[in-house]
């Protein structure tokens, strides 16, 4: 674990699978994160926005709009921001190689972390066996989860007024079923396989909403986790090592970095 003075300050951070759009999106928490995070190189690791749920019913609070802005502000202040679409926000796959507001959008990246390790960065979806031979099937998964997501958030709504903090029922869920433990094993070797494939030392993907950061045959595997279970994030260090942050067990340890005066968010 990090001290807070040094975790203010990567040399890269990746983040994936905030959802916004999605009334499970931790939108709160991932705010406070940025504000108190910061980063050369900041990549969206993919399903940022929402758009499969964002296309049933419209859903966008205000909070969800400080987000985008924050991000934005950090690209403006001098951070590289890259994104790399994913299967939920898919509809900027039609604008890969393109800039707007000072974000490049492309469908995959060689990262090069400060030892000149290299490193694939991408969403995922594209080795999800279920995404690509039976998206009908991925929808129905969707709106059961979305489901299981709506009775999370009611429940910690009544731990907030119990004082207390922020607990994942559907991720602790995840883990108990032998199938998603299996599934999440498979898409872990699927995406080791494409970067030994593509001759890089290491992938960092999403897309299963499960953060982890291990050897897999000799495979630097990262996965970035998410913003509507887990609330975590990737940081690569200026010495080049990696660091997987949960802020929600930051938050709930105490040892988050204390907040500093910010600005209001601004378009």
């Amino acid at each position: 674990m990090t001290t807070p003075e040094a975790s203010r300050n990567f040399r890269a951070l990746f983040i994936s699978d905030v959802h916004l759009g999605t009334r499970g999106c931790q939108a709160e928490l991932l705010l406070d994160f940025l504000k108190d995070n910061d980063a050369e190189t900041i990549y969206l690791v993919g399903d940022i926005a929402d758009g499969w749920r964002l296309k049933r019913s419209w859903y966008w609070p205000q909070l969800h709009n400080d987000v985008v802005q924050k991000i934005l502000r950090k690209g403006r202040k001098g951070s590289r921001v890259i994104y790399i679409p994913g299967n939920h926000d898919e509809f900027l796959r039609s604008f890969l190689g393109t800039h707007f507001g000072g974000v490049e959008v492309t469908d995959s990246i060689i990262h090069e972390s400060a030892t000149g390790k290299r490193y694939l960065v991408i969403h995922g979806d594209q080795f999800d066996v279920v995404i690509r031979h039976a998206k009908w099937l991925a929808f129905f998964g969707d709106k059961a989860y979305v489901t299981a997501l709506g009775i999370n958030t009611w429940l910690n709504v009544i731990r907030r007024r119990l004082g207390l903090t922020y607990w994942s029922l559907s991720a602790w869920a995840k883990l108990k079923v032998k199938n998603a433990v299996s599934f999440i094993g498979r898409f872990e070797e699927a995406l080791s396989d494409e970067a030994r494939r593509q001759g890089v030392e290491g992938v960092i993907c999403g897309h299963i909403h499960h953060a982890a950061d291990r050897d897999i045959n000799g495979i630097h595997y990262i996965n970035t986790g998410d913003w509507v279970e887990s609330c975590t994030a990737v940081a690569e260090h200026h010495d080049g090592t990696f660091e997987v942050i949960r802020w929600a067990e930051q938050t709930r340890a105490g040892t988050a970095p204390v907040k500093t005066k910010e600005e209001p968010v601004a378009a």
